[in-house]
């Protein structure tokens, strides 16, 4: 099975792919959601209508598509329709500021900007004189687009179907659909997704782990997503409640403020497992989880790499008792690498310290394997100026400096 929106449409056209709980007024009230119910048929159909919007306005094979926007169905209505003209998206994030959002444009020239009205102050800063709106593209001509699958070829393995830049703009690292599908594939094995779960959406779609991490793999296996345009604890906890979510994948800032509430415990009766990243900041928020039965699951990842580290959850990892080792876990932990992600230590001279050599090793992240982003883009003309490290034989060094312990699980400091 490929990252194929029409084939999941074939197999399931009317299960519910996407529910936008976004308040149709801009004022609504607290803890007010619009359940707009997406199938997959009906997302399938989208993307194929965006790919002929965009094919009338002369995007083809190759072409970067910018997308300026907050969390909608249309951004993932888009990544689909870039996958059918085999060109790349470039979701590009609405926290940058008017000064950052020059950053990644200074690296990628793309041939399109596409963009919600309610970023028109991010738009009005970008040097770059080809947009169009949403609603524009929605009334633009459609142009047929041919069928790659039926003429039995896929999206090109090395292609870069996607672009995800740094929290600052920079850098710009390229995924292939390919290196999208491995990373959907070992969300699955690693958290035990499958078409049953239901997950509210708490990060945005421009970022690796809104997209890549949560996003894609959901609707990957046949999930269904619960879309807001951006997060509201309230409004995250009144469709978790509503919509009998299962899995929470977002980041600890997220998972605390989701525990805060004060409708916490009525909310989460039916959540099985939250996947985070980042610190908790207390055995406070672990407590509160872990006494609606619900199991907690440590993930590390990076631009170049959306996980690297993520524990996984079985059931017996639920409603640890009081004092048991489980209640107590070390909470630095993020175990062991991501199926399909090679991890190794170096240290600062560069050497390899191998797992055979000592039983506990500190040292910084090297990365490789086909989860890995497929190198940076850089600025025409010019050499890798990132500062965050370089890719060398299909290999990546991070700042990051963690310990591996005598069972081959890593800590971060």
């Amino acid at each position: 099975m490929t990252l194929s929106l029409a084939r999941r449409a074939e197999r399931f056209p009317e299960r519910t792919a996407v529910v936008d709980i976004s308040e149709e007024r801009l004022y609504a009230p607290a803890e007010t959601i619009h359940e707009n119910r997406v199938s997959y048929g009906e997302l399938s159909r989208m993307a194929e209508r965006t790919a002929e919007h965009l094919s009338a306005l002369g995007v083809g094979a190759g072409d970067v598509v910018c997308l300026v926007t907050r969390n909608r169905v249309a951004s993932l209505a888009s990544l689909f329709a870039c996958r059918r003209l085999e060109a790349t998206l470039f979701p590009i994030s609405h926290w940058l500021t008017p000064a950052s959002v020059e950053r990644p444009f200074e690296i990628v020239d793309p041939d399109l900007v596409v963009s919600e009205a309610a970023q028109r102050d991010l738009v009005r800063s970008i040097p770059y004189d080809r947009t169009v709106t949403l609603e524009e593209l929605a009334d633009a001509d459609r142009e047929d687009v041919p069928d790659r699958e039926a003429r039995g070829r896929d999206f090109a393995a090395d292609a870069p179907l996607l672009l995800l830049h740094g929290d600052d703009g920079r850098p710009v690292a390229k995924y292939s659909a390919d290196a999208l599908e491995r990373n959907c594939c070992a969300a699955l094995v690693a958290w035990g997704l499958s078409a049953a779960d239901v997950a509210p959406l708490t990060a945005p779609l421009s970022s690796p782990d809104g997209l890549v991490r949560a996003a894609l793999p959901l609707l990957y296996v046949g999930a269904t997503v619960l879309l807001d345009r951006a997060f509201d604890p309230g409004d995250a906890l009144t469709a978790i409640e509503a919509e009998n979510a299962t899995v929470l994948l977002g980041r600890g800032r997220t998972v605390r403020d989701l525990a805060a509430e004060s409708d916490f415990d009525a909310a989460v009766d039916t959540l099985q497992r939250v996947v985070y990243e980042g610190a908790l900041d207390g055995d406070d928020v672990r407590t509160a989880y872990r006494e609606r039965g619900v199991a907690l699951a440590r993930a590390f990842g990076r631009l170049e790499c959306p996980t690297v580290f993520g524990q996984s959850v079985s059931p017996s990892d639920r409603d640890p008792a009081p004092g048991s080792e489980a209640e107590a876990a070390d909470t630095t932990a993020v175990g062991p690498p991501m199926p399909d992600c090679r991890v190794r230590l170096v240290d600062s001279d560069g050497a390899v310290l191998e797992a055979e050599d000592e039983a506990e090793a500190e040292g910084r992240l090297q990365l490789s394997g086909p989860t890995l982003a497929d190198g940076y883009v850089n600025a025409a003309g010019t050499d890798d100026e990132n500062d965050r490290g370089r890719f060398e034989e299909g290999r990546i060094t991070l700042e990051e400096t963690v310990r591996r312990d005598a069972d081959g699980n890593y800590h971060l400091p």
